[in-house]
Formats: structure tokens, C-alpha cells, sequence
């Protein structure tokens, strides 16, 4: 840790300047240029807005249960699209790094036989220039549901009212949330980046199963009430807590949607720090392993 900690003394101006120039390259030639990083997830929401909250209207608002507040009092409804909305915006950083870290030492490659260049800035680098976009979406977001917002039932309401969700407090948990989540998929990288490096099967595989950790993420439906046709078994809703993804997706909504605290959800805040303290061993223990090894593979 030490290590690379030192490894990135020094750096910081040519880290954020390498995050800024790793957008304009990967849309070099474009006219708008960066901006299709925003482009890309602004329809992809465009398309889920139309689905639900025109073609799918009837599919009904998401229903939220929280049980130690009584089933009288514990139950909201939001609109699905609002709901979707805020688990959307940390998804869309949470791929792109998942999938671009893993790709970065190798296609970055001309770096690591530069004795005098770290290797592991090469990662930071690579989540920095997602935090950019990251940030400019969720300042969107926030415009949106400040202002427009959704179809929304509090407990004690007897009809939904539509309109913008006031700032509260708890927006401010996002200063919690959201340099978790960069360090979370940072440290991942340490572990996936040197690994993609000797192995394009390796990376293959991760862009393959995105789709999959998609549908088993709580981005579109609330991880904490899995409902269906047969009861959920409870073991099911305690195995969703070992997905991080749903940690952030839960928690932007905490800030949000729930205005509840993130020290309120003690049992999913303690298993994602014992998963951060073993994906950070992992981390150190594969760069360091994998490190002098990489300029001979690439």
C-alpha cells in the first residue's frame, strides 16, 4: 500500500491532465467529442423514460418497505422512472469502470516501459476521467429531481402527488457515497487491470458477465423487497447484501429518494467494509505480484 501510495507522490497534476486527455482520445474524431461519454447514458435514461412512464404507464409506481417502521408506516411509492433514475447514475460509473479499468494497463501499455512513469497512476487516471462524467451526470440528476422529480406516496398521504423533491440533509451523504464508490473501483482495478494485461480472456470475461451483474443489481428494482410470484426466501435478500453494487445504489438513493441515514442500514454498511478490506488485499497483493512482470507480457 505503501508502494503504491508512493508511486502516485508527485503525480497528482499529470493524473487529473492524463483523466482529461484519456476522454478527448478515446473520441478523438468526434465532432462533439467527449461529450458522448454523456451522450450514451443521456438515451439510454431517454429510452427508459419512454418505456415506463409512457409505453409501460400501467406497469404502476415501485413500492418501498421499510419494516421497522410497521407495514402501515413504512410503505412509499415512487414514480419507476425516478426510482431508476438514481440507481442508474451510480450504475453508469460503476461500468464503465469496471470494464475500462480493466482494460487500462494494456491499452495504455506505452506507459509501463517508462521506468519513471508509475504503473498503478495508469488506473487512477483511467477512474478519474469516469469521476468527470460521473459528476456531470449526477448534477443533472439533481436538477431533475429537484425540479421535475416524479410521482411520489409518503406513508399517512392518500394520494400520490407529482412534482420536484425538495433538497434536504441528506443530499449530503453523497459526499460519503460517492468517494467510496471511486475508491471501491479503483482498488478493483489493481486486481483487474494487471490480470486483463496478461489475459485477454480474462478481460473478455468481465465484459461479458456486465450485462448479467446488471440484472442482479438493484438498479432497477429494490434490493431490499424482492417480490414475485412465490414468496423470496430470506436467505435470497441477505445474499444481495454481498453485492456492493447494490451498496451504492441503495445508498444514492438514501440521499435522494429515502432521505434516510447511511448508519441506518448498519448490516449492509459493515459487510461492504469487510468486502473493501478484502478487495483492497487482493489489490495490493496481484499489482505487487503481477507488477515487474507486466513490460515482458506487453
Amino acid at each position: 500500500m505503501f508502494q503504491i501510495a508512493k508511486e502516485h507522490k508527485g503525480f497528482g497534476k499529470q493524473i487529473l491532465m492524463l483523466a482529461k486527455n484519456e476522454l478527448i482520445k478515446k473520441y478523438k474524431g468526434a465532432v462533439i467529442g467527449p461529450l458522448w461519454s454523456v451522450v450514451k447514458p443521456l438515451f439510454t435514461l431517454f429510452v427508459y423514460w419512454f418505456a415506463f412512464e409512457v409505453g409501460l404507464k400501467s406497469a404502476g409506481n415501485v413500492k418501498v418497505i421499510f419494516p421497522e417502521l410497521g407495514k402501515a408506516g413504512g410503505t412509499f411509492e415512487y414514480s419507476r422512472f425516478l426510482f431508476m433514475l438514481i440507481g442508474f447514475i451510480p450504475w453508469f460509473f460503476i461500468n464503465e469502470s469496471i470494464v475500462e479499468g480493466a482494460k487500462s494497463i494494456r491499452i495504455n501499455r506505452q506507459f509501463v516501459n517508462k521506468v519513471s512513469f508509475p504503473v498503478s497512476t495508469i488506473m487512477t487516471y483511467t477512474s478519474v476521467a469516469r469521476l468527470y462524467v460521473h459528476i456531470f451526470l449526477l448534477g443533472l440528476m439533481y436538477i431533475y429531481v429537484t425540479f421535475v422529480g416524479g410521482t411520489v406516496k409518503l406513508p399517512g398521504m392518500d394520494a400520490a402527488v407529482t412534482g420536484g423533491i425538495a433538497p434536504s440533509l441528506y443530499n449530503l451523504q453523497i459526499l460519503f457515497y460517492m468517494p467510496l464508490m471511486f475508491i471501491f473501483f479503483l482498488v478493483l482495478s489493481w486486481s483487474t487491470a494487471p490480470m486483463s494485461a496478461f489475459s485477454r480472456d480474462f478481460e473478455n470475461m468481465i465484459v461479458s458477465i456486465m450485462s448479467g451483474i446488471f440484472w442482479l443489481s438493484g438498479i432497477i428494482y429494490d434490493s431490499y423487497l424482492l417480490v414475485g410470484k412465490e414468496p423470496v426466501p430470506d436467505w435470497l435478500r441477505h445474499a444481495m447484501l454481498l453485492n456492493p453494487i447494490n451498496f451504492f445504489a441503495n445508498g444514492y438513493r438514501n440521499c435522494f429518494l429515502y432521505n434516510r441515514w447511511f448508519w441506518e442500514y448498519r448490516t449492509e454498511l459493515i459487510v461492504f467494509l469487510v468486502e473493501l478490506a478484502v478487495i483492497i488485499a487482493l489489490g495490493i497483493f496481484n499489482y505487487n505480484r503481477l507488477r515487474k512482470r507486466l513490460p515482458d507480457v506487453l
